[in-house]
């Protein structure tokens, strides 16, 4: 629903919300732990654009959202962005309502508020983009320590996922260039070799631990806190779970009318072309969000027709 809503095709890069979107899990200096939620607010507001102004920008400038970033900047309208958590304890987590795991689900304000954290600022343009931001290797699996995964599946699946698609797109060694490498710190561990390395490859330091030439030790400051786990371990089937309560308040609670309407033509126009039975078919799942979604979706698929005749 969100993707078909006026937050689909935002209005730049500068009028759209960010976030973590999975359940994270972060860790203090005594090891104590929650879950938690990253979110990323627009200061600039949130602001959609029109389908029709997005399909004529697609084919005239496919760069818009580059460009009106860019031109922010350089003008020192700087964007920004508020950064919020959510905190959600491991008690909570056993008995909430939902799987706090499941990234198609949100926990609700009201019960886990926003804790705000600071801003996200950028004030600075890349001076080489293809250096600076071509080569930019995101990967959630470089956590920095205090932040750890949570047992989200889709996240696990990324945290091998992301690297490997950045060793396919980059190369072994993609950490070494530097827009990807640690900020002023000189790297000591076993990794090394490889096509397209660009140090000194660590010179003649040993390649093998335990060694006896003064090589890196593990640092036990920065392994992961042992945590306890409860529960079945068995598969389970997902499509069971409350997959509609939450896109009902969303339509009753969150949407105007007239942002409705735009969702549901958005929507029409993507199911026209499809057989007649998955078109029931999505009537009936929408239906399911709110009566009146099911009506208007079939209204609007009505008038399509009406008017391909």
């Amino acid at each position: 629903m969100i993707v078909f809503s006026d937050r689909g095709i935002p209005n730049g890069f500068r009028r759209m919300n960010g976030y973590g979107s999975h359940t994270f899990k972060l860790v203090n200096a005594t090891e104590n732990a929650v879950y938690c939620k990253f979110h990323y607010k627009s200061d600039q507001g949130v602001e959609g654009l029109p389908t029709d102004v997005a399909a004529q920008l697609a084919g005239t400038n496919p760069d818009y959202s580059i460009q009106d970033l860019y031109r922010a900047i350089e003008s020192k309208q700087y964007p920004s962005w508020t950064f919020y958590i959510q905190v959600m304890t491991f008690e909570q987590a056993e008995k909430f309502q939902f799987n706090p795991f499941d990234l198609t689900k949100v926990w609700p304000h009201a019960e886990y508020p926003l804790i705000r954290v600071g801003k996200i600022v950028l004030n600075r343009n890349p001076v080489n983009y293809f250096a600076q931001v071509e080569q930019l290797a995101f990967n959630p699996a470089q956590m920095i320590p205090g932040i750890e995964p949570s047992p989200d599946k889709m996240l696990h699946g990324r945290l091998f996922a992301y690297g490997d698609t950045q060793r396919y797109r980059l190369g072994v060694n993609h950490l070494q260039i530097p827009v990807n490498c640690p900020y002023k710190t000189r790297v000591k561990n076993y990794q090394r070799d490889g096509l397209m390395t660009v140090t000194d490859n660590q010179g003649g330091a040993p390649n093998y631990w335990p060694n006896s030439f003064s090589g890196p030790e593990p640092n036990p400051a920065f392994s992961d806190p042992s945590f306890k786990v409860s529960g079945d371990v068995a598969r389970y089937n997902s499509t069971n779970e409350d997959n509609f309560s939450q896109p009902t308040i969303m339509w009753t609670k969150v949407l105007k009318e007239d942002e409705r309407e735009r969702m549901v033509d958005n929507i029409a126009g993507h199911v026209i072309n499809a057989q007649d039975f998955l078109q029931e078919r999505t009537i009936t799942m929408f239906g399911k969000v709110h009566r009146d979604f099911g009506e208007m979706l079939r209204e609007a698929l009505n008038k399509l027709k009406a008017t391909t005749r």
